[in-house]
């Protein structure tokens, strides 16, 4: 029943190429058109969010939102200048007109800085407003609170533009005192703009670095650039589409902006897979019926009837397999959805959305392609005519033989099975031993390159002007000043807790400041404090919020729907690999196996980015933890693609068994006519990944190594020795199944 869908399909396509490609060609412009143009003006970057990750109807969010209702200030804008001697007479008269000019702005509320205050720079007021070093000191624009959206932004930028100028100005007044004067100009629009716009930025980095390796990678796979610029023809509709996909989903969710480089980044490697597998069993089909002989009934179709049956059944088995694997992925990924965090819900949506449109390409867009060019593909390109290539493109774009470096691997893995499986086992459980000291956090600015100037004012700020650092840990008393002043003198005697500011009145509520020891707001002993703070009776609600405060109900909402999405996840991966391979022995070893692979590359993404090893090359300052939600992304992503390849590895082997072949033959024939396959599409997902290595923002690094490290992982140590092992050992009953379930199975007609 699925074969014919899937034949039926093929010819549908072979039919109508041309309509097929017009259609994505109109769908991937839309979708570019949208992302960067968006309605009305207001494009994909323009729409997505920025921040650390929360939990709706959490105690953090709800703080968070009783502070928002009562804030009654307006935006701010920070000015810190370094390289001036702050109590100098001719600092002091240059900083009187600069306050003049920003107070004349219309929009501005107050000015701060010393030079406002009674005593200048010795007045006790103006210590926080002073570096600790006599090197610099703030000015703070507040702007009102009335003004329209689009006034604010305008008078936001008239007072950037005015202290971008303050250094040179300074320079010129005072040249002994402010000579080397530099400025850092801060605000919380700005650091949104550095998010996005260093989201941007690492995009098109990884786009740049992954698109060339990844058509050289086919081209060698190939053998030619014809057949390789399919999968990429792919690959760009999937970009497109997705982006458009993503625009959408933001006037439905709150999508964060690093969302948009973690499913962009899947899309590209899943299209490119998917395309590598129907191009490449595309040719070994058209192979297959050239060198059995024309068929008569074939040349007396319409057009390459010999093309179009290669098409026929490369869609019977291949798109079979691709659907399966992208079912799978599809699963896990959306078993992100089950959780309450935004940032896990938009993630699985859109890439519940992105492996939807990756899998239709390869279904649709790629074999129209392979209609239009026909038998060209049988022949080799002109890289194969040039003597030094040939040889090379010999083996690496065989797709006919059934000896080769694969199944001589696996011959020498059946030969000693029990070691082979002892020996990989081993390597995984090491890699996987740091994650026993894993420690997640969620990140702010941290997240943005030390290179950045909204994380060099932070870090200065931090350094230079501790007095003028808000507390770590915010609390939100339910009641009047008192009961929160004498909660507030219990919360001083909490382990860790450095000093505790006085309760302030907050219309209904009080707001009561804490400072952690070590001032690290993410840090073990902030989300101890966090635990041990909620833990105190205050007679009354209290709500605690900050960045440990998120970290704790970011974890608790985890675990609160964990099982839940596990068991999804796990009883839909095992039904629908029962069906493709009819065995319920296979679903459970493809976990166990998959668990291995995952546990050991979130070892080696702890031991890189917690630990710290590997800075230096890669481009980051550690922070001490793993984002939250890198670690549930990871596990989702990981897990699908462990299971992308697994489908690819049996869909060859069961089909082996299917006809005829022993178990251990099966395995080795398949092994050597999915390997190549395995391995090429893990080398482009690799290098599609590590592409966005390359970029910035720590998130998305963190995300593009564990992905990278996982398929690197999975498509050596897994699928090409842990796998042949166990199914070797294993024997025929790697394909058992309880009468009943097999019957089923056979009925549902599931097999190619």
């Amino acid at each position: 029943m699925l074969t014919l869908v899937f034949s039926s399909l093929g010819r549908r396509i072979a039919r109508h190429p041309r309509l097929t490609v017009l259609v994505w060609v109109v769908l991937t412009a839309v979708g570019f058109a949208l992302a960067l143009f968006g309605v009305q003006g207001e494009g994909l970057f323009d729409r997505v969010t920025t921040g650390a990750p929360s939990v709706p109807g959490s105690p953090s969010a709800r703080a968070d939102e009783i502070l928002a209702e009562n804030d009654d200030s307006g935006p701010e804008v920070t000015l810190l200048v370094r390289g001036v001697d702050p109590a100098d007479t001719a600092v002091a008269d240059a900083m009187t007109d600069v306050n003049a000019g920003l107070v004349a702005i219309e929009g501005v509320e107050t000015v701060i800085n010393p030079y406002v205050l009674p005593g200048g720079v010795e007045d006790e007021a103006a210590r926080p407003l002073v570096a600790e070093n006599g090197d610099g000191f703030l000015t703070v624009v507040t702007l009102r609170t009335d003004l329209e959206p689009e006034r604010s932004d305008a008078v936001t930028a008239r007072v950037i533009q005015d202290f971008e100028a303050v250094p040179s100005e300074l320079a010129t007044a005072a040249p002994d005192a402010a000579g080397d004067a530099t400025g850092l100009v801060a605000s919380n629009g700005l650091i949104i703009d550095a998010i996005t716009t260093q989201v941007q930025e690492d995009l098109t980095t990884g786009e740049k670095v992954a698109l060339p390796v990844a058509l050289l990678i086919m081209v060698l796979v190939f053998g030619g650039f014809l057949a390789a610029a399919m999968p990429m023809a792919g690959a760009i509709a999937s970009i497109g589409s997705g982006l458009g996909a993503l625009f959408g989903l933001t006037y439905l969710l709150d999508v964060d902006a690093s969302v948009v480089n973690v499913v962009t980044v899947l899309g590209l490697g899943l299209s490119i897979d998917y395309g590598l597998l129907v191009v490449s069993r595309f040719r070994e089909e058209l192979h297959r019926l050239i060198d059995a002989g024309d068929d008569p009934a074939l040349r007396r179709r319409r057009g390459d009837g010999v093309a179009h049956e290669a098409l026929v059944r490369t869609m019977a088995t291949a798109g079979r397999t691709v659907a399966f694997s992208a079912l799978t992925v599809a699963i896990s990924i959306g078993g992100l959805m089950v959780f309450r965090p935004d940032i896990l819900r938009s993630v699985g949506a859109g890439g519940l959305a992105v492996v939807l449109i990756a899998v239709a390409t390869a279904l649709t867009l790629v074999p129209a392609l392979l209609a239009f060019t026909g038998r060209r593909l049988a022949r080799p390109g002109l890289l194969g005519r040039i003597p030094g290539l040939r040889r090379v493109l010999e083996r690496t774009a065989d797709v006919q033989s059934d000896e080769g470096v694969f199944s001589r691997l696996a011959g020498r893995v059946q030969r000693h099975p029990l070691w082979v499986l002892i020996g990989t086992v081993v390597v995984l459980v090491v890699l996987a031993l740091p994650v026993l000291g894993i420690h997640v956090r969620n990140s702010g600015i941290e997240l943005l390159p030390a290179s950045s100037p909204q994380r060099e004012f932070v870090d200065e700020l931090a350094a230079q002007y501790p007095s003028s650092a808000g507390p770590q840990v915010l609390a939100v008393v339910e009641g009047g000043v008192e009961d929160a002043q004498a909660w507030a003198d219990e919360v001083e005697g909490v382990d860790g807790v450095a000093r505790v500011d006085p309760a302030a009145a907050l219309d209904g509520y009080a707001v009561v400041g804490i400072h952690v020891e070590g001032g690290d707001a993410g840090s073990p002993e902030a989300v101890s404090v966090v635990r041990d703070v909620r833990a105190l009776d205050a007679g009354t609600e209290v709500w605690v919020t900050g960045q440990a405060a998120g970290q704790v109900d970011f974890l608790d909402a985890l675990g609160e729907r964990v099982w839940w999405a596990v068991g999804i996840v796990v009883g839909a991966t095992m039904i629908l690999l029962f069906l493709m391979t009819g065995s319920v022995v296979i679903p459970v070893k493809a976990l166990l196996t998959n668990v291995l692979s995952l546990a050991a590359s979130l070892g080696v993404l702890v031991w890189v980015f917690q630990d710290g090893h590997l800075e230096g090359l890669l481009g980051f300052s550690s922070v001490g933890g793993i984002e939250t939600y890198v670690v549930a992304l990871v596990v989702a992503f990981a897990f699908g693609l462990a299971m992308d390849y697994e489908v690819f590895l049996l869909a060859r082997v069961k089909e082996l068994y299917d006809a005829g072949h022993p178990n251990d033959e099966a395995v080795r024939l398949g092994l050597q006519r999915s390997g190549r396959i395995i391995t090429s599409a893990a080398a482009i997902i690799v290098v599609v990944f590590t592409g966005f290595v390359f970029g910035e923002l720590l998130v998305i690094k963190e995300v593009g190594f564990a992905l990278a490290v996982a398929v690197l992982i999975d498509a050596t140590i897994v699928r090409l020795l842990l796998v042949p092992a166990t199914m070797t050992l294993l024997g025929r009953f790697n394909w058992w199944a309880p009468g009943p379930l097999g019957r089923v199975q056979r009925r549902l007609s599931l097999s190619h």
